[in-house]
């Protein structure tokens, strides 16, 4: 069991297990912190990549990051990582069905996997940082423990500790954002949140139980998809009433207790779109409501329906024949500035535009044009074909920078829709866009 000595002393060997989105920048923290860090991934690729220190993901942060030390090692199979570790972080994906339902595979094959290799002798500390809810660590991995004849609190303890950190975002990476922890015991919490005070500068609170934690996680992702939610109806509302979304927000948000959030296509990414539905669940087999909560995700998931309604509207009433238009969508990762695709809005909605019968293309400068889609044919350039309709979905830096007067020349109809709310509606009127954007009148 872990010492404050000997974390003061970094004499620990800290195992991370799934290199992904949120495994790799953990992984690299604690490196960074001073740890032997040890890291296992079932992916081949992932783990020969980091072997000639390339970054296996789609956040540009860590390029030239990975490192190349005796204190840093990767690797394929469990037998080679967990008996070495005194602290082992599990950071697997946390996924839904196509039901809409918890998949709780991956967290329950990363215990198999520790379960069967780790050292009892060292009465490791077992973290799981993947977002759940309320109960899923004791219920998934109590059973197999028991199953090998060990105790939580005994030969193990587990502890929980959601991550946070934005990806793209260096101001709030594993190294910033503040941290709760939740343990079988308090002086285990204790101790992990000192553990965890070395790889960030953000603070963080040991909280009563491993509940309190994975609640707390499950519950931040709810509350913004519940902010956002609200803001994408007054989208759909106030045009309806004559009225600019983006004005009457900036209006409201002159009050001081007014929380300002911007209204979109759709949200995308892992958390937001799929951690409701893990509280959903549990609060439906506890038979408790969850009305608010439903709806509000009900609102976020149909908004690529309800843009590309939108725009299919103002398409007929611009021309008679709408079949076979190009759509030009610019952006197809989920958030400006890194590739991560995952639940983007832009996949339903180039869906949408197919049954509609437009022709559909797709530019990300962060993405390769060898993409296979049903939906939407990649391009290397904005300018490498013609269009009727462009769509901004995706606010990446170098969609804002586009010389909007070269494209308006390779656009047949000139519609332009800002996905975003992020262009100047006016100079791009002066050159000859027909403009609209979402919660625009």
């Amino acid at each position: 069991m872990i010492e404050p000595s000997i974390i003061d002393n970094r004499d620990l060997t800290i195992g991370i297990v799934g290199l992904g989105y949120v495994g790799l920048p953990t992984a690299i923290g604690f490196y960074e912190a001073g740890f032997r860090v040890i890291g296992l991934d079932i992916s081949e690729d992932v783990i020969n990549k980091l072997k000639r220190q390339e970054n296996p993901s789609d956040d540009p942060t860590f390029n030239d990051q990975i490192p190349n030390c005796t204190r840093w090692e990767v690797s394929l199979e469990p037998s080679d990582v967990i008996p070495k570790c005194d602290v082992i972080i599990v950071t697997v994906p946390t996924p839904v069905d196509s039901g809409n339902l918890p998949n709780l595979s991956y967290v329950k094959n990363a215990g198999i996997s520790i379960f069967d290799n780790l050292d009892i002798m060292k009465q490791p500390i077992i973290v799981l940082e993947s977002t759940v809810y309320p109960g899923v660590t004791r219920e998934v991995w109590l059973p197999l423990l028991e199953e090998r004849g060990m105790e939580d609190g005994k030969h193990i303890h587990l502890a929980y500790c959601p991550e946070r950190f934005v990806p793209g975002n260096p101001e709030l990476g594993v190294r910033q954002v503040p941290r709760v922890v939740g343990a079988s015991n308090e002086k285990i919490a204790e101790h992990l949140a000192q553990l965890y005070r070395t790889l960030t500068e953000g603070g963080v609170i040991p909280v009563s139980s491993i509940e309190v934690a994975e609640a707390s996680k499950v519950v931040e992702n709810v509350q913004r998809d519940l902010n956002i939610a609200l803001v994408n109806e007054l989208a759909l509302i106030l045009p309806e009433m004559g009225l600019d979304v983006e004005e009457v927000l900036d209006a409201a948000a002159t009050k001081w207790n007014f929380h300002r959030y911007s209204p979109g296509i759709g949200v995308g990414g892992h958390c937001i779109p799929v951690d409701p539905y893990y509280l959903i669940q549990k609060a439906t087999d506890a038979g408790a409501p969850v009305d608010l909560i439903s709806s509000a995700r009900m609102v976020n998931a149909n908004m690529p329906i309800q843009v590309a309604k939108k725009i299919i509207q103002t398409t007929e009433n611009l021309t008679e024949n709408i079949d076979g238009l190009r759509v030009l969508i610019l952006g197809w990762a989920y958030k400006p500035g890194i590739s991560d695709t995952r639940e983007t809005p832009a996949l339903p909605l180039s869906e949408i535009f197919n049954r509609a019968g437009f022709e559909v293309f797709a530019w990300d400068p962060y993405i390769s044009n060898n993409q296979n889609l049903e939906s939407a044919t990649f391009v290397s350039s904005p300018f490498d074909i013609d269009n009727d309709i462009v769509v901004l979905c995706t606010a990446h830096p170098e969609i804002l920078q586009i010389d909007w007067q070269k494209l308006r020349k390779k656009s047949n109809l000139g519609l332009l829709y800002d996905g975003r709310r992020v262009l100047n509606e006016k100079k791009l009127e002066q050159i000859g866009w027909i403009f609209t954007a979402v919660g625009k009148p």
